[in-house]
C-alpha cells in the first residue's frame, strides 16, 4: 500500500506519537542540556509529559479534520503543560490547528503557513522573546520557501519542503550555541531548541514517510550536546508555578502583568474560550510561590496548580 502524505488525520497522530517516542528516547539529554532560561534540568521532561497529552488527545476526536485534531490536542496539552518548553510546545500545535482546520490533507503552503503563525503565537506569548531558543528553531522552519519543483500541493513538493525544514531547523539548532552566553560557555546547543527539532523531525517521518531518513537529532546530540569546558552552571532559586483559570480577557491581561512586575518567565495563554469569557493556562518562576500564587487567587481560582522548585544539581 502506498503512503500517501497528509492525506488523513491518521498521519498526525502518528506524528505526535513519535513526538512523543522520541521525546522520551532522548529525555536524559535533553534534560542535561537545559541551561537556559533556568538550570532546572527538566526540559526534556517537561516536552515529554506534555506532548504526551496531545498525543493521547488526538486519539479521543474523529474525524478527518486535521486543524480541528490539532487544536484539540493542543489544547488538552495546554491544559497538562509543563514549564516554558510544553507551553510553547502545546502553542504551538494549536496555532497550526488553527491555519489548517478545514482541511483533510495538507500541503506544504499550509504548512509553512501554520509554523509562521506557531512562531508569532509563541513569540507573543513570552515578555522577551530570546534567540536561540525554540523560537528560532520555528522561525527558521517557517521560513523555508516551498519549493516550485514539484507541482504544487503534490505531495513530492511535501516530502522535498520537509527535508528542506527539518535541514533548516537543524542549522537554528546549531546555532544556538553561539546565540546565548551559557550556552557558548559550556559548547552546547538549547534544550528547548533541540526538543523542537525532534518534533519537527518526528513531523518529516509522519507525513513524508522518511523512516529510514537521515536523522539528524543524533548527529547534533553527537557534535553539541557534551560541554567543551568545565564551566560549572550556577544553581538557580526560587519557583516554577502554573495553573488553569478562567478569566475575562482583561483580567488575564492585568494577571500577566502583575505577574511580570513579581517574577520571570511569564506566560498566560488563552486555551479556549467558554460562556463566560476564557480559559488560560498561567506560568511564572518567582522566588516565592505565594507571591504567584496570590497574584492568581486575587483574580479567581486556579485549578491544576504545580509548584516546582527551579533548583537542579549543578553540571
Amino acid at each position: 500500500m502506498s503512503h500517501k502524505p497528509g492525506s488523513s488525520t491518521t498521519e498526525v497522530r502518528d506524528w505526535l506519537d513519535t513526538a512523543h517516542r522520541e521525546l522520551r528516547r532522548y529525555v536524559d539529554v535533553l534534560d542535561n542540556l537545559n541551561v537556559f532560561p533556568v538550570a532546572d534540568a527538566d526540559t526534556g521532561s517537561n516536552l515529554g509529559i506534555t506532548v504526551g497529552h496531545a498525543a493521547e488527545a488526538a486519539h479521543l476526536i474523529e474525524g478527518r479534520d486535521v486543524g480541528e485534531l490539532l487544536v484539540y490536542a493542543g489544547q488538552a496539552a495546554l491544559e497538562e503543560a509543563r514549564g516554558n518548553s510544553g507551553m510553547l510546545a502545546a502553542l504551538t500545535l494549536t496555532a497550526m490547528g488553527g491555519v489548517v482546520e478545514g482541511s483533510t490533507r495538507l500541503t506544504a503552503e499550509q504548512l509553512k503557513t501554520a509554523l509562521m503563525a506557531a512562531h508569532v503565537r509563541c513569540s507573543s506569548a513570552l515578555t522577551e522573546p530570546v534567540p536561540g531558543t525554540m523560537l528560532s528553531v520555528l522561525d527558521a522552519a517557517g521560513a523555508v520557501p516551498v519549493p516550485d519543483t514539484s507541482a504544487d500541493g503534490s505531495n513530492q513538493q511535501l516530502v522535498e519542503w520537509l527535508d528542506l525544514v527539518v535541514a533548516a531547523a537543524t542549522c537554528a539548532v546549531i546555532d544556538s550555541v553561539t546565540q546565548i552566553p551559557v550556552l557558548a560557555e559550556r559548547g552546547t546547543v538549547d534544550s528547548g531548541a533541540l526538543g523542537m527539532l525532534i518534533v519537527l523531525s518526528a513531523l518529516r517521518t509522519a507525513l513524508a514517510g522518511h523512516p529510514t531518513a537521515e536523522d539528524p537529532v543524533v548527529e547534533v546530540i553527537r557534535q553539541h550536546t557534551h560541554p567543551l569546558s568545565d564551566t560549572t552552571v550556577e544553581r538557580q532559586d526560587g519557583y516554577e508555578v502554573m495553573g488553569t483559570m478562567d478569566l475575562s480577557a482583561l483580567d488575564a491581561a492585568e494577571l500577566r502583568h502583575e505577574l511580570d512586575d513579581a517574577g520571570s518567565s511569564v506566560i498566560v495563554s488563552a486555551v479556549g474560550d467558554h460562556e463566560d469569557g476564557y480559559t488560560w493556562r498561567v506560568h511564572v518562576h518567582v522566588a516565592d510561590p505565594e507571591t504567584a500564587l496570590d497574584l492568581m487567587r486575587g483574580r479567581g481560582t486556579a485549578r491544576n496548580v504545580t509548584v516546582t522548585t527551579l533548583a537542579a544539581e549543578p553540571r
